[in-house]
């Protein structure tokens, strides 16, 4: 697809999309995101969401190893038209290892990258959108949403206290940086052994960025278990009736 003269191709961005999951949680034999999701795996959810945003110019797609040529199938398979390019990297043993292993595929450290769990296939265009004109501001901003239950602290089955909920928020993906302050905090863990939750929690450790959020959707759920998978499947019907 042609971009438009008037777009400014310097703010598009990069996507780490995450595909190199074992499954274990969902009790399945196969990657979860390989599993079907109302007759789709679910990987090509996300993947089309991205390929529709004018704004991403590289699909990074971390995968195992062993699973790639079942990707790059399942692409030539649901993906009729490719807007942008996408590229099969190798995963590692670890979530924050795999994103270090799809930063190395770049096309240019200096762009935005985001970073997205495969198994988050209810992203939508108008979150990519807020999320990337936040990091254009701030240089780092994540998805996330206002916690609604009630949240203790529990030590050893035994409640300790009860968290006031009004600061807490449920963080998602994607979550947004530039490509260079990215790549600086994940050799920073590298270097001595931190796993951090989340791409954000990096920043927050090894940077002086402030971390700004954006509001996601309760909707955009990560499928973890055979029950996720059911709220999936309801999430799926509502959105084509």
């Amino acid at each position: 697809m042609r971009r438009a003269d008037n777009r400014n191709t310097a703010l598009d961005y990069e996507v780490i999309l995450l595909a190199a999951g074992q499954g274990k949680r969902m009790g399945a034999s196969r990657n979860k995101i390989l599993l079907h999701l109302i007759g789709k795996p679910v990987i090509s959810y996300s993947l089309k969401t991205f390929l529709n945003d004018p704004a991403c110019q590289h699909i990074i797609l971390v995968t195992q190893a062993d699973e790639q040529d079942l990707l790059a199938a399942m692409i030539k398979k649901e993906i009729k038209k490719k807007r942008c390019p996408i590229t099969l990297v190798s995963g590692g043993s670890e979530r924050q290892y795999s994103v270090f292993n799809g930063l190395s595929a770049l096309f240019d450290l200096e762009n935005i990258v985001m970073v997205h769990d495969g198994a988050r296939p209810f992203v939508n265009l108008a979150q990519l959108k807020a999320l990337h004109r936040k990091v254009q501001e701030t240089r780092a901003a994540i998805l996330g949403v206002p916690v609604k239950d009630t949240i203790k602290r529990v030590v050893e089955g035994i409640v300790q206290e009860t968290v006031p909920r009004e600061t807490l928020w449920q963080i998602q993906t994607p979550q947004a940086f530039y490509g260079a302050d990215l790549v600086a905090v994940h050799e920073c863990a590298q270097r001595q052994g931190y796993l951090g939750t989340d791409d954000a929690s990096l920043i927050e450790k090894y940077s002086n960025l402030s971390v700004s959020m954006v509001l996601g959707s309760y909707e955009n759920i990560k499928l973890t278990t055979p029950e996720d998978m059911l709220i999936g499947e309801a999430i799926v019907k509502r959105k084509r009736s």
